[in-house]
């Protein structure tokens, strides 16, 4: 998936929801299913916490998460991607990010969710350190990310279960 379509479609499911049900803002996971629409499963960072987080993933979906990502003007991407920098391990093996430095993005969002406050369509430039991954294996795993760009950290473990078709 290119890097303006991963990240506006990531940037939409994040803005789908209101504040209190959003899965970013989730602490265990119970909201890890929320808004997600087919082709691609999300998972979610933080807004700057560490969570455990416990999520039941469709089996022959690819799967898609920031390590630490923006949304703003280019001029905010190009300071924030400076000092950008993470890791994620799926089972013991550590994963390749992707980097994305600005890149126009158009998203959709709706009212009192906790990423624009506001909802509606919203052209803006977005970047990060993104992972990709192509269906996981029935069964259980392990997922740890980390990310982060100068104060703002990210720290999320995930306790996948992929489940059989």
């Amino acid at each position: 998936m290119s890097a303006a379509d991963l990240q506006g479609r990531w940037w939409t499911w994040a803005a789908s929801s209101v504040s209190g049900s959003n899965p970013v803002s989730d602490q265990d996971g119970h909201l890890c299913g929320q808004g997600q629409a087919g082709g691609i499963w999300f998972l979610a960072g933080t807004f700057g916490e560490t969570v455990t987080r416990s999520c039941t993933v469709p089996s022959a979906v690819p799967v898609a998460f920031p390590l630490v990502n923006l949304m703003g003007k280019a001029s905010d991407c190009t300071a924030f991607m400076t000092s950008a920098q993470g890791n994620a391990v799926l089972d013991g093996q550590t994963l390749e990010p992707q980097r994305y430095e600005a890149t126009a993005v158009q998203i959709s969002a709706v009212d009192g969710n906790p990423i624009t406050q506001n909802g509606g369509r919203l052209r803006t430039q977005a970047c990060g350190l993104w992972v990709q991954l192509e269906p996981l294996a029935p069964g259980s795993h392990t997922l740890s990310i980390r990310g982060s760009s100068g104060s703002f950290a990210v720290s999320v473990d995930y306790k996948l279960q992929v489940s059989a078709s």
